[in-house]
């Protein structure tokens, strides 16, 4: 029987109406009893003001639709015991109270829900349920979660005089209900986007293997029907695991029937082989395996107060793209930091070098106390500011991820530091010897020429700061606006400096002529071109990099090697 999306049932493409099916009927009241969610207050509501788990909402709504309402249901029968669903039983009960005694209604797993079934509800009536109806049930079971990747629950009931009676004992199996729940859109090319940027993506699952295999073709996780998945029947404790089987499950990007416990286990593991693990979840019982996370994320539409309490970060759209676009931006701000720290520390070193140089030779000192403090106050601070607010480079997520104890600035960068520095040293002191020896300038101008020198140096020094892969005219600098505007400030404030009056005396600075502003530009581009050259002959001018297997920087493959961020997703639907 197909649920529409509007108040219709239908069988074999005929309409049909569930009180002339006393099976489809027990089967709606089961789900409706048997249900801890709640739908909201007009009869109008179809489920959009609802709260609780999205399967049992489902079943309320599909209940409505057969004008059988949770609230006129436990008004005429009481719910007076509950038996909460076990993550480890995989079934969930509720005791009601009728005339004759007690009415339970089950709900849970398929094979659970079988195996403690004794009788089977036909349309003739209440039959003995032998080996041959359980193994159809289970192949039906089978069908609706591989062919069409449904979630799969049995539905069961009996009747019993106690309260104290077994929940799970003797039932009286009625049917199984498939509800589609698809992946969103954006989950497919989120997945890829992840496997491009080095971070695995683990679905850990309660649904059985054959609708995690399902899910998982659907949105990239799994390649082929061969597509291994474990069951977490198959997981056992970690001290006792093989280190043949623990490869094999770090490998595995499809479990299935997992136990909150396992789920904990199963972090560890990662954990274990050198990985940063981030978790998602939504349940009471997810909790212990979201503080375990290195980074665990609740939903904020579904998840639980347990959940979020418990976790680093709440999802407020439960949309796992949302993880991946927050990993985008950690990495830039990551990036932007470094090059901000990057750009005034060789500003910085630049200048000390440039004084420290002077003083080793015995020549005129090209920059003087007050003109230094100007260059860190005003034209080194805003280009570092406009840096700190760029979007990153376009191949973010086309990386490997970084080691999380690597330091902002490397033994790498810091010899660029060294380098950048010697450069300016050499075209400020350059631009200072000709000022005086080619044109014939005085001291005052000639030590204006090396200021200037030095800072418009600094100022285009912050093209030096595009990535190593990116272009050299389209870039994630030059397409910053904020860089422009503090090009254009700090350039403004330049002038200011030289030329008004009061001012440039004390500054110590005399107007450089047409001559000395010659110099100026040509010596203050002199880093600039040999920063773009040294880009040049280590990586290449190159466009952005996009996608896996480009040189320089491969993206690692999907095995247990592969370091970095590894995020696991309790249902890849979400």
């Amino acid at each position: 029987v197909d649920v529409g999306a509007e108040d219709e049932f239908r069988w074999d493409g005929a309409d049909i109406s569930p009180r002339d099916h006393p099976s489809l009927t027990a089967a709606l009241e089961t789900g409706v009893l048997c249900n801890n969610a709640s739908l909201g207050d007009t009869p109008e509501d179809s489920g959009a003001q609802a709260v609780g788990d999205p399967l049992e909402v489902a079943l309320l709504v599909a209940g409505r639709k057969a004008g059988l309402l949770r609230p006129a249901l436990t008004a005429d029968r009481p719910e007076m015991r509950e038996e909460a669903f076990d993550a480890d039983v995989k079934m969930m009960a509720t005791f009601h109270q009728t005339n004759d005694g007690f009415e339970v209604a089950v709900k849970g797993a398929p094979e659970p829900v079988l195996e403690a079934s004794t009788h089977l509800l036909t349309a003739d009536g209440v039959q003995t349920m032998g080996p041959e109806e359980r193994s159809a049930w289970m192949t039906r079971n089978e069908a609706l979660a591989a062919t069409h990747g449904l979630r799969v629950l049995a539905l069961a009931t009996k009747a019993t005089s106690s309260l104290e009676d077994a929940a799970y004992a003797d039932l009286t199996f009625i049917g199984l209900v498939g509800l589609e729940d698809p992946p969103r859109k954006d989950v497919r090319d989120a997945i890829d986007q992840c496997h491009r940027a080095g971070i695995e993506v683990v679905m850990v699952t309660g649904d059985q293997p054959v609708t995690a295999l399902a899910v998982g073709r659907e949105v990239g996780l799994a390649e082929s029907d061969d597509e291994p998945v474990v069951h977490g029947s198959e997981l056992k404790p970690p001290v006792s695991i093989g280190d043949e089987e623990r490869q094999r499950f770090l490998q595995t990007r499809l479990f299935a029937r997992v136990t909150p416990k396992q789920k904990l286990d199963l972090i560890g593991l990662h954990q274990d082989a050198g990985r940063i693990v981030a978790m998602t979840g939504d349940g009471v019982n997810d909790a212990p395996a979201l503080k375990q996370a290195d980074i665990g994320i609740a939903m904020g539409q579904r998840g639980t107060q347990v959940a979020q309490e418990a976790a680093d970060m709440v999802l407020q759209d439960d949309a796992f793209s949302s993880i991946v676009a927050a990993v985008r931006e950690g990495r830039a701000i990551f990036e932007n930091i470094r090059t901000f720290v990057l750009y005034l520390m060789s500003c910085n070193v630049s200048e000390v070098m440039v004084v420290g140089a002077a003083s080793l030779v015995g020549t005129t000192l090209p920059i003087l106390p007050l003109q230094i403090l100007f260059l860190n106050l005003v034209t080194d601070v805003f280009p570092a500011l406009a840096l700190g607010v760029g979007e990153g480079e376009t191949d973010l997520m086309d990386r490997r991820p970084r080691n999380p104890t690597e330091p902002i600035l490397s033994r790498q960068l810091w010899l660029r530091v060294a380098f950048y520095g010697f450069v300016f040293t050499v075209a400020v002191l350059g631009s200072l010897l000709l000022a005086q020896k080619w044109l014939r300038m005085d001291t005052d101008q000639a030590v204006t020429v090396s200021f200037l020198t030095l800072g418009f140096s600094q100022l285009w020094h912050v093209f030096n700061m595009r990535g190593p892969h990116s272009g050299l005219f389209r870039n994630e600098i030059t397409r910053n606006p904020h860089i422009w505007g503090a090009l254009g400030l700090c350039t403004g404030l330049m002038l200011i400096a030289t030329y008004v009056p009061g001012l440039n005396e004390v500054l110590n600075l005399r107007a450089p002529g047409p001559s000395g502003w010659g110099l100026v530009l040509g010596m203050s581009l002199v880093p600039l071109g040999v920063g773009q050259a040294a880009k040049y002959v280590t990586s290449g001018w190159g466009s952005p990099r996009r996608g896996p297997g480009l040189p320089g920087r491969s993206v690692p493959p999907r095995t247990p090697g592969a370091s970095g961020e590894s995020v696991r997703e309790g249902d890849a639907r979400r």
